[in-house]
């Protein structure tokens, strides 16, 4: 009997992993489409490519990133016009560059000051249920570090 009753507790429990597990699978993460491949937010800090962290002191920053108030103003805009994301736009291959957001700035990292106002290096213009403000502002700044010629991002 005593089996039977950890058996009943122990099912749920696995039922719940599995959906987080496939929840979790599904949503990939933020990424943008470059010339010679893709930049994507990583999962784990320490495989990435790049990283960035965010201040709110605009003395500590090393890139300003404006919020604009329209895509038309805007260096780089997300906006989500699409039910899902299309299949296959960021994959991961070998050219994938990986961006991570840290807590603390480390050294080499890009320090990103958010700002509605006063000068900036880009302006970004965010409306998306997949891309919060920083992890947009994240790609723009690695996108730029990964390809210093870039001159077009596209989704």
């Amino acid at each position: 009997m005593l089996r039977f009753k950890i058996l009943v507790s122990i099912v749920p429990m696995i039922g719940a992993a599995a959906l987080a597990h496939l929840e979790l699978a599904s949503s990939p993460h933020p990424c943008i489409s470059l010339d010679a491949g893709t930049l994507q937010i990583a999962e784990n800090p320490d495989h990435a490519d790049f990283r960035v962290s965010f201040t709110d002191d605009p003395a500590l920053a090393s890139v300003r990133v404006a919020l604009a108030d329209s895509a038309e103003t805007a260096d780089f805009a997300v906006v989500d016009d699409a039910a899902e994301a299309e299949d296959g736009a960021c994959s991961v291959s070998r050219a994938t560059r990986f961006v991570a957001i840290s807590g603390d700035s480390r050294r080499g990292a890009a320090v990103i000051y958010l700002t509605r106002d006063g000068p900036a290096d880009f302006r970004i213009f965010v409306d998306s249920r997949r891309f919060s403000v920083r992890e947009a502002a994240a790609l723009v700044v690695g996108a730029h570090r990964a390809e210093p010629h870039l001159a077009e991002v596209s989704l």
